[in-house]
């Protein structure tokens, strides 16, 4: 048997949700279609830096740099992942982009699609590979699609609601704390809404991004503090008059399993998991029949679909990633770039009429 190719990452940052994905990376997974390597982790301080190597690859001696700019120009590094906050993301991307090396970006990709646009045009310019890690695409999200769009098990689509909503308390937090500084992105709609408003996407249209119809999109913000706490969308696509509905809140805790609920002319399907970020099964349930006014109504029985997660369900965009870099592809057929700009697209305008803007960021949107 042959080897398996192997990836080798530069981690950049060393935050919580850099220790997820470096969890996730160095899982035992005999049936990974690649073997990953963290060669590399940088940081802004050399002992956090040893504290999360000595944590997260225990059974590795990656190199260990105390700025950013080492691990892009680390000539042993294949692709730099960037797990920063929302406003350091696009001058990460450029720095990494002019060393050359190719890169998985957390969500939100940038504050807004005029910074994504210039990072995509660094990239092509540079001829090297740009990846966002993609909220929720894994095998669940391509069988529901096929169910839905393809199969058509409930019929036409009409209509999803998706939430995310945590509870943090704001008040008690530092100023410095990514969810109360508007420097680093603070607020629910790119850290957890942006969960939400692609669920809405993937159920509701079964087009390419390249070619979808952009839907409608009407928003309200409420703040707390000057920190946008909450975000109700409406999302009408025009020429089915489909709608979705998309709530985030970092206010309250949501509902306990049910992700995302989508509507269709001949059933109902509920996607269930902790959070919007993490769904493990979904259910489909057949057209309710009978009198609308009798109480309580039979919803029918329900065929489930079970996917358990691999670790926290990083190891599918680091995957993707690696498969797409070892065969010479620039970006992401499950998340192109044209797919990040329509998201972000809507987040903006979701923002601007919510009036929620970053400081040195927004000042053309």
């Amino acid at each position: 048997m042959s080897e398996k190719p192997s990836v080798r990452w530069g981690i950049v940052t060393t935050g919580m949700i850099s220790s997820w994905f470096v969890e996730d990376l160095v899982l035992d997974r005999p049936d990974a279609p690649v073997r990953h390597i963290v060669q590399s982790v940088g940081g802004r301080d050399m002992q956090k830096c040893e504290e999360f190597a000595k944590k997260y690859c225990p059974n590795s001696t990656p190199k260990l740099y105390d700025s950013y700019e080492q691990v892009y120009n680390d000539p042993n590094v294949d692709v730099v992942y960037i797990g920063t906050p929302h406003a350091f993301h696009k001058q990460n991307m450029l720095d990494a982009i002019a060393a050359g090396k190719n890169i998985l970006c957390e969500k939100a990709f940038t504050i807004n699609a005029q910074e994504a646009k210039e990072v995509f045009e660094a990239a092509k310019a540079k001829n090297v590979y740009v990846h966002e890690a993609s909220p929720p695409r894994r095998p669940l999200v391509h069988k529901l699609r096929k169910l839905i769009h393809e199969d058509k098990v409930i019929g036409e689509p009409f209509r999803t609601f998706a939430d995310f909503a945590i509870n943090v308390d704001i008040e008690s937090l530092p100023p410095t704390s990514r969810y109360k500084d508007l420097s680093l992105g603070a607020g629910t709609l790119l850290d957890v809404g942006i969960y939400s408003l692609t669920w809405a996407i993937l159920t509701l249209d079964a087009g390419s991004p390249a070619s979808s119809e952009k839907p409608l999109a009407l928003g309200v913000q409420s703040h707390q503090d000057g920190i946008e706490t909450s975000t109700s969308i409406l999302l009408q696509y025009p020429s089915t008059g489909r709608q979705g509905i998309v709530t985030s809140t970092t206010r309250s805790n949501g509902h306990p399993n049910i992700i995302c609920t989508i509507w269709g002319s001949n059933g109902i399907i509920e996607v269930e998991g902790p959070a919007a970020s993490f769904p493990l099964s979904f259910t489909v349930y057949p057209k309710v029949e009978g009198d609308a006014n009798e109480r309580p109504l039979s919803r029918g029985e329900g065929q489930k679909y079970h996917f358990p997660s691999t670790g926290r369900g990083f190891v599918y965009e680091a995957d993707n990633t690696a498969l797409d870099v070892l065969a010479g592809r620039k970006e992401s057929a499950i998340m192109p770039w044209s797919e990040t700009i329509h998201v972000l697209e809507i987040m903006d305008s979701i923002r601007k009429q919510g009036d929620t803007f970053y400081p040195g960021h927004d000042e053309t949107l």
